[in-house]
Formats: structure tokens, sequence, C-alpha cells
């Protein structure tokens, strides 16, 4: 999963694409294509730590010309656009325009109409583990019952609520939340021991999303202070999540990253002989009329 942010604040790329500029707007998606992306995620809100919210009117402004924009390039027929939303009207706009999947970072917890929008849009969610907002999560980072245990037990709650809204189980997507409302020590952790909470009892089945790129984590473990030259922390990150069950990963450097995940994917999830060529195994899948199911 590509990250395509449009917004002025994010913490490594804010103010780095336009979209007034569709030349260079639609030679970055070609750029995300041949490297390898086959889901674009595009994000109208910075979701860093203390970052001030913006409108959803203002967040639509944003994302919607490069949703259409990309849905008229031919090159990107078989690439999902994914939105990273937690408005249920920026959703459903986007859905319309020719999104795929909503990435709410919140785990639909923020809006209370968004489970209920996606169910009835018929779309993929990604619920992603989350507490507070980007302004007060990083005061909500106590797990007196394990941080492994909390977690899942936080996501669950969250998957039955998505299923009582009427949002298919194969249209849902988990993410652990590396980054928010975590500490160093706690990102370490889900990034190391992935595999037993994606096999816990209420969470088996389900596809795994894995986001570190550039994380501060990855810049203080490091000391690269510098979010955008964090390849390298990021790389490890994406080898652990990899290693773990990481059905998906989430960077901004695609074709830096794109070789490591082939070569974590030969190590680790491959089955067949990984020189054999083959299509990608999603690529009949991601249309942009298929609704991008994952079944479990």
């Amino acid at each position: 999963m590509a990250i395509l942010n449009l917004t002025p604040d994010s913490f490594s790329d804010g103010n780095v694409h336009s979209v007034t500029d569709f030349q260079t707007l639609e030679h970055t998606v070609l750029s995300f294509i041949e490297s390898g992306a086959t889901i674009i995620d595009i994000g109208g809100q910075s979701t860093r730590p203390h970052a001030t919210l913006v409108s959803s009117e203002e967040e639509a402004r944003r994302i919607l010309p490069a949703i259409q924009c990309i849905r008229a390039m031919p090159e990107a027929r078989k690439v999902a656009i994914s939105v990273d939303t937690f408005y249920a009207n920026v959703a459903e706009e986007a859905v319309a325009a020719g999104a795929d999947i909503i990435n709410d970072v919140t785990g639909g917890t923020f809006d209370p109409q968004m489970l209920r929008t996606v169910a009835r849009l018929k779309k993929t969610i990604i619920l992603m583990h989350m507490r507070g907002t980007p302004e007060t999560m990083n005061q909500l980072t106590q797990y007196p019952d394990g941080l492994l245990e909390t977690v899942g037990r936080e996501l669950a709650d969250r998957v039955e609520a998505a299923k009582a809204a009427g949002i298919h189980p194969w249209h849902i997507i988990l993410d652990p939340g590396i980054g928010f409302a975590k500490t160093d020590v706690q990102n370490l952790e889900l990034l190391s021991r992935l595999d037993s909470l994606r096999l816990s009892d209420r969470l088996r089945g389900y596809p795994w999303l894995v986001g570190p790129s550039r994380k501060g984590f990855i810049g203080r473990i490091t000391g690269v202070k510098q979010a955008s030259q964090r390849g390298w922390g990021t790389a490890a990150a994406v080898t652990a999540s990899i290693s773990g069950g990481a059905d998906i990963v989430r960077v901004h450097d695609v074709a830096e990253i794109g070789p490591v995940v082939k070569m974590a994917d030969a190590i680790y999830r491959v089955e067949h002989d990984p020189l054999e060529e083959t299509a990608h195994p999603a690529e009949d899948s991601l249309g942009h009329d298929s609704g991008f199911s994952l079944s479990p």
C-alpha cells in the first residue's frame, strides 16, 4: 500500500503532493504502480501526534480530485484506492468518486455513522487500533492487562461493532495501530509478536495491515531525525511485519521498500518457488468495481 498524503502538515511528507498539480500526481501514482503498489492510500488529514483536525469539507476538497484523477488513469485500472478518513460523509463521497477501501484509524469510533455507511456501501474497511484522538493518544498508553491482550480485545470489539452494523467479515482488514497510543517499547512488542495477536481466537482469519513507515519510534531508535531518511529502519520494521503475518504493508518509499517486501515474502510467506514467474495473486481482485474483498 502506497501512501499518498495530500496534506500540508503530515509528519514526513506534508506539502510534497498537491492535488492541483495533476501531471505530477499522475507521475507519482505511476511510479507507485511500477514499483509494485497494488493499493494507493489517499489521505487528506494528518493523524500525527498532536495534529489539529480539519473539517470533513476540507478533507473532501483535498482527496476527491485525486481519486477522480487516479480513476481516469488506464494504468491504475487494477489498483485499489483506499481513503484514510474517519468521516462517514467523506467515505461516502470517496466511494462515489471511485474509492474501494475506507481506512479508518479510529476503527469507526470517531463518527458514529461510519460503520453503517461502509456497510451500506458494501465496501472494505480497515479497522485500526487507536485510543483517543491524535491530540490525546500519547497520554493513553497504559495497558495494565498486557499490551497484546488489551489491543486484541479492543480490536475484537471493533470487529463485532462492524459486523453488527452490517459489514461482512470478508470486508474487514485489521491494523494493530503502530505509533497510535503506543510507546516505543509497545510498538516493538507489536512488531515482534504480531503473529500472536493475529492468531488470537477472536481475531483469527482476518487480513492484517501494518504501517510502520518513517514513524517517530524508528527515528528515536535509529537516531535518524529526518523522517524522509528513515528508510532503513522502515525496511527492518516491514520485514518484521511480514514475518509476523502482515498481508499489507503501508509505506511511503514504494520503490525502495518493494524489493524488501519481495524478499521478506520469499523468506516468510511464499510456499511455491519464489523465482517462478506468476501474476500477482491479488491482481484480479483489485479492480475498482470489485469492492476489494479479502476473504478471511
